[in-house]
């Protein structure tokens, strides 16, 4: 794999530079210590996987990642900051970021994280060259994606543990019909949602959100239990507000009196974009 590291700080790109080599996670391909340098290096080396900083001088890590998502979007990115704002790190995702790591590096988190991206990037480039073999033939291709989506989103939510839950087949329904209409959920509300299957659309929502609330208390215990668990790796930052899952895991340990709380639309967008991502 081809991976670039932009941050402004030499020593976190020499840190970074020899967990890759040590660990044998890819080829270097570029450095660079502010976004304007970095996003014309990027553009002519072509990585696979970017390590991106948040702060930097010239351009900020976020429109780096928007300008280059726009025009390369099979990029991969990875951001390593110490900014730890709550609205900063929706924005990365928002903005095409699939993993956020908190400065000081932890280089087992690193290796982790950059492993599980590899994997996604050759998940999807073996999906694309089955996809390739059914070009031309329109609607086995529509039903074989309609079928691998389903599948996806069937295999996520037997990984949080609550498949067998009640809310699960809501959140199978909602999903299919997020992707088959190409729903965007910053104009729908969940309640407008549900009342496209049924007739009580507040139960339903109100059984998905217990559904998605038993997936996070899992994800949490997964990670008290190992932080590096690869479930817990995988989708505490994209399913769930990842504050939200350390506030369940301090609940968890007796820390905090309260729980982290859930956003079924949040939970529901990252799900769908996931299983999307891995389909295309």
């Amino acid at each position: 794999m081809k991976i670039f590291i932009l941050d402004d700080d030499k020593n976190v790109i020499r840190i970074l530079q020899k967990i890759i080599k040590d660990k044998e996670l890819g080829e270097v391909v570029g450095v660079a210590r502010d976004g304007k340098d970095g996003l014309e290096e990027i553009k002519a080396t072509m990585p696979d996987i970017v390590l991106i900083d948040l702060l930097m001088p010239e351009i900020d890590g976020l429109t780096v990642v928007k300008e280059l998502k726009k025009e390369y979007p099979n990029i991969e990115f990875i951001m390593i900051s110490q900014v730890s704002s709550k609205n900063m790190v929706e924005q990365a995702y928002r903005h095409g970021v699939e993993y956020y790591i908190y400065k000081p590096i932890n280089a087992i988190e690193v290796e982790a994280i950059i492993k599980k991206v590899i994997e996604r990037i050759e998940i999807n480039r073996s999906i694309s060259k089955i996809q390739q073999i059914f070009a031309g033939k329109s609607n086995s291709r529509l039903e074989m994606e309609e079928e691998f989506f389903e599948q996806c989103v069937n295999g996520v939510l037997i990984k949080l543990g609550v498949m067998g839950e009640k809310g699960a087949e809501d959140i199978i329904d909602i999903s299919n019909y997020i992707i088959k209409n190409d729903i965007n959920l910053n104009q729908a509300t969940i309640r407008e949602l549900c009342s496209k299957f049924t007739d009580n659309p507040k139960a339903m929502e109100q059984r998905m959100r217990r559904t998605i609330g038993m997936a996070m208390s899992n994800i949490a215990n997964l990670g008290i239990e190992d932080y590096m668990n690869e479930i817990f790796v995988e989708f505490s930052n994209t399913l769930f507000n990842f504050e939200q899952v350390r506030r369940e895991m301090e609940y968890i340990r007796g820390k905090n009196k309260k729980g982290g709380s859930v956003n079924i639309k949040r939970f529901l967008a990252g799900l769908t974009s996931y299983c999307e991502n891995i389909n295309n």
